[in-house]
């Protein structure tokens, strides 16, 4: 399902990255950038909270708006019932939706939050995400203080948050569609191989999109997947051909593979619903206000899995929803 948006524009983001993340390809670009789990706190989930709301107050900087001037915020994080996104809008006064559509919550909060500003409901609204390794590991794989050896096909989960100010005030970039995905379960049940699990709801989600807006591969300038990583996304451009004649070129990445420096803890590359983000706020929206992009699809991916789920030994269900962003 594809839904056309005619008056949503991106008015500012905001970047708070940490470890690991800071080392690589993009640590020149972040808002802020702290060094160790911790950041100061006591315990993991307190850091993941403080960053949260770090990257809200930043985005609040950048835009010259108070906590009271914000219509919603709409967020996600890969904790138990969201605790970490309760906690954070507990010390905010803003208006507060929590979703769950784990890796792929990113698109689904630009999607709705745009739906509310296009519909006329709100004049204006912001999506935050946050994962933090420590917190994501021990809650769906292994106790972190184990270091339990790993295969190379997992992705290290990201620690950081990101913030987003959608607006009906036009700006340069402008959402201008969104495609819900749906649930797809190929059986797969290994927890250390998201990319197998993720890549035909991505597919799925890309070929629904093109279809629904009698585009190509090459109308778009970009095409960045979520977090499949290096295994994951040489998968998708086979399946996408195999399964829907879909041949996928040089335009296309993924934001696992960019997120990193390759070093052997690594893996794979990132995962999590601050990996896309921390791409696309601090490198993608960069380019795109200097037009070097212009138009640009973004298929967030996210496996749907339960520590209780895992531990039962059933499937890993996938979703991937996509945005379509355009310089106006």
């Amino acid at each position: 399902m594809n839904i056309k948006f005619d008056n949503v524009y991106i008015e500012n983001v905001a970047t708070v990255a940490g470890p690991f993340v800071i080392e690589g390809p993009l640590n020149d670009k972040f808002d802020k950038k702290f060094n160790d789990f911790y950041d100061g706190e006591k315990t993991f989930e307190q850091c993941e909270i403080k960053e949260l709301i770090e990257a809200v107050k930043i985005l609040l900087k950048k835009t010259n708006k108070n906590e009271e001037d914000i219509d919603v915020g709409v967020s996600v994080d890969l904790m138990n019932q969201l605790t970490i996104s309760n906690f954070a809008y507990s010390r905010l006064n803003i208006p507060y939706l929590g979703i769950y559509n784990a890796c792929a919550s990113m698109c689904e909060a630009i999607l709705l939050a745009s739906s509310m500003i296009d519909g006329g409901k709100v004049n204006n609204a912001i999506c935050t995400t946050s994962s933090h390794n420590m917190t994501a590991e021990r809650q769906f794989r292994n106790p972190v203080e184990y270091g339990a050896p790993k295969p190379k096909t997992t992705t290290f989960t990201v620690t950081g948050a990101t913030s987003i100010m959608l607006t009906n005030n036009k700006t340069d970039i402008k959402v201008t569609s969104a495609t819900i995905g749906k649930v797809i379960d190929m059986g797969v049940m290994n927890v250390f191989d998201m990319g197998s699990v993720m890549t035909p709801s991505a597919a799925y989600t890309l070929n629904e999109h093109l279809k629904s807006t009698n585009t190509k591969v090459d109308d778009y300038d970009l095409i960045l997947t979520g977090d499949l990583g290096v295994y994951g996304k040489k998968i998708f451009k086979e399946y996408c051909k195999e399964e829907y004649g879909i041949n996928i070129g040089d335009n296309y990445d993924d934001s696992a593979t960019r997120i990193y420096d390759y070093k052997e803890n690594i893996y794979a590359g990132g995962s999590g619903p601050s990996c896309l983000p921390l791409v696309v706020y601090s490198d993608i929206i960069p380019k795109m206000k200097s037009r070097s992009l212009k138009k640009v699809l973004l298929i967030a991916t996210g496996a749907l899995m339960s520590p209780t789920t895992c531990n039962q030994k059933l499937s890993i269900p996938s979703v991937s929803h996509a945005i379509c962003l355009e310089v106006i």
